[in-house]
């Protein structure tokens, strides 16, 4: 029997990292298998083979771990910085957890508020892809004011730059004084920076951004930095959410057809 399986997936389920970033240390002939790099595609046993990324020598499958962190300003949303040692990263917050979680999904550096992490691949993978479509929500502050035309704009599409349009999505107003305007966004997509795109494509500036909720999971009473496991309602609701989006998905897809 061969008990054979894709690398990227041994040491994504191994909590490394995510599967993404399993595979471009692959490509980049940082994982060796008995001491041998390896390339896209190579298979190995779990339990039987020696699988090294970076020279360090992953572990065995380890015991899931789902947690929401509020994410301060000023961290980046990586597992390791790619120009080292110049950023703080999410994941020292973590540091009295025994389990090695990487982030689902990004907010960036200068954008604070919840974020997913896990040291399960699958899960990890199911939120984050688009095909998901999980719903996040975000509280925005933009300089001076920003009336009904503008949010409507927002809500219907906007071109980013680089050719990428954002699908239509909600935008709501509830504050609106002289110097700032306070929004909520509640976006299906993932591209990077986008909030921040979206109000500069219409001419508005973000002074902050603070993402309050994904998948129906709510930031709640957390304050910067602090963290908690995810209940079993809320990973019961993330699931729920991601099989819903991909049946909806896969059913405008076949009628296409």
């Amino acid at each position: 029997m061969n008990n054979k399986i894709r690398l990227q997936k041994i040491i994504a389920d191994s909590g490394y990292c995510s599967r993404r970033r399993a595979e471009a240390y692959i490509k980049e002939g940082r994982v060796k298998v008995n001491g041998r790099t390896v390339q896209i595609g190579d298979k190995a046993s779990e339990r039987g083979d020696i699988i090294t990324v970076n020279g360090e020598r992953i572990a065995s499958k380890a015991k899931p771990r789902y947690i929401k962190l509020y994410k301060p300003r000023g961290y980046l949303c990586s597992a390791s910085d790619p120009h080292v040692g110049t950023k703080r990263l999410v994941t020292e917050l973590l540091n009295k957890i025994p389990e090695r979680v990487y982030p689902v999904g990004r907010l960036d550096v200068n954008s604070e508020g919840l974020i997913l992490l896990t040291n399960d691949g699958g899960f990890a993978n199911r939120i984050a892809h688009p095909s998901s479509a999980v719903s996040k929500i975000y509280r925005v502050t933009v300089a001076g004011k920003a009336d009904e035309l503008k949010a409507e704009k927002l809500a219907s599409g906007v071109d980013i730059g680089e050719g990428e349009i954002t699908r239509p999505c909600s935008v709501q107003i509830i504050t609106e004084e002289e110097k700032r305007t306070v929004m909520l966004f509640a976006i299906s997509e993932g591209k990077n920076r986008q909030i921040r795109r979206m109000c500069e494509a219409v001419g508005l500036d973000v002074s902050r951004l603070k993402r309050v909720s994904v998948g129906g999971v709510k930031l709640g009473v957390l304050k910067p930095g602090e963290y908690a496991d995810l209940t079993k309602q809320e990973l019961r609701l993330l699931e729920v959410t991601c099989g819903r989006n991909k049946e909806s998905s896969e059913s405008r897809r076949n009628r296409k057809i």
